[in-house]
């Protein structure tokens, strides 16, 4: 405890406890005492009941769906710069994209585990936001749709990026565009189709739902959807995947159909993630701004 450390150290538990909040006023010497006293002993402060006397935990939670796309690991590297720069520690939980174990999380890093709460593309907010409200608890969302119904959100304009990409392809002159959605209980996949019939609206181009293929944000669904889309009696010419990894499995569709990109078929993604630039050819793909939506969704936060 502090005051074994105090007792090694020859100080006051105040002085100890000084040195493991980093305040001033410590006497070099005696914070080294401090600092080796607690190698020795294998002092850990216990951030929970620190939180729970009243102080702050200096940890921020952080809830994400999975760890398995460069999209996830793009937003952490921005929250985990500006934490770093606080003087913050992040606590992870992972989901696996399950709604029960989200609202578990929610519970568990309120009860004094942490000062404040991020939530990464949240699947089921309405189960657990009115209570973080009601309780004060500050907390906020990335890549969130419906900020006015739920609370504070930082996300990218998805509805002008769906129509960005598909009336880049309609420039180029395609009309039969395949498009493959990411999971349709998420805002930004919803904004990004929309975005898609916005450009097929604006190009005089009739909508039509044989060309759409509903996808989860994985690369086995991007191969799935463009293998149907490809298998059609008249095939598009080009094909809109909802994000880079379902993107890649498209591309990885039309080879596997003896066709070439893009002398046969176009194929443009979302998010920009590192690995576009790895693939050959080179994707195409809608910029999100992934690090920088992280950095000023802690940077909120911490306000």
């Amino acid at each position: 405890t502090i005051f074994d450390v105090a007792r090694e150290a020859g100080v006051s538990y105040a002085t100890v406890s000084r040195v493991i909040n980093n305040k001033d006023h410590v006497k070099p010497d005696k914070r080294e005492r401090v600092l080796r006293a607690m190698t020795r002993l294998g002092y850990v402060v216990n951030q929970q009941a620190r939180s729970l006397a009243g102080g702050k935990s200096q940890v921020v939670g952080l809830v994400v769906p999975g760890l398995d796309t460069s999209y996830i690991g793009e937003i952490i590297r921005g929250i985990d710069e500006e934490l770093s720069n606080a003087s913050y520690d992040l606590m992870l939980y992972t989901t696996h994209r399950r709604k029960a174990r989200e609202s578990t999380f929610v519970a568990t890093l309120t009860q004094g585990l942490a000062d404040g709460l991020l939530l990464v593309l949240p699947r089921d907010p309405g189960a657990y936001i009115e209570t973080l409200r009601r309780r004060r608890f500050p907390f906020m969302m990335i890549d969130h749709q419906g900020v006015d119904e739920h609370g504070p959100s930082v996300g990218a304009t998805n509805r002008r990026g769906g129509y960005t990409a598909t009336r880049h392809l309609l420039e180029l002159g395609h009309r039969r565009i395949g498009f493959i959605t990411g999971t349709l209980d998420l805002g930004c996949s919803i904004d990004r189709l929309a975005g898609y019939q916005d450009a097929l609206a604006e190009f005089g181009v009739v909508f039509d739902p044989a060309l759409v293929r509903e996808g989860d944000f994985a690369q086995p669904d991007g191969f799935q959807g463009a293998r149907e889309l490809l298998e059609l009696p008249e095939p598009p010419t080009a094909i809109f995947a909802s994000n880079d990894l379902m993107a890649f499995g498209v591309m990885d569709a039309v080879r596997d159909c003896g066709l070439r990109i893009p002398g046969d078929i176009s194929v443009i993604g979302f998010d920009d993630i590192p690995q576009t630039t790895h693939v050959h050819p080179t994707l195409t793909t809608v910029r999100q701004p992934l690090e920088q939506m992280g950095r000023i969704a802690t940077r909120m936060l911490l306000e």
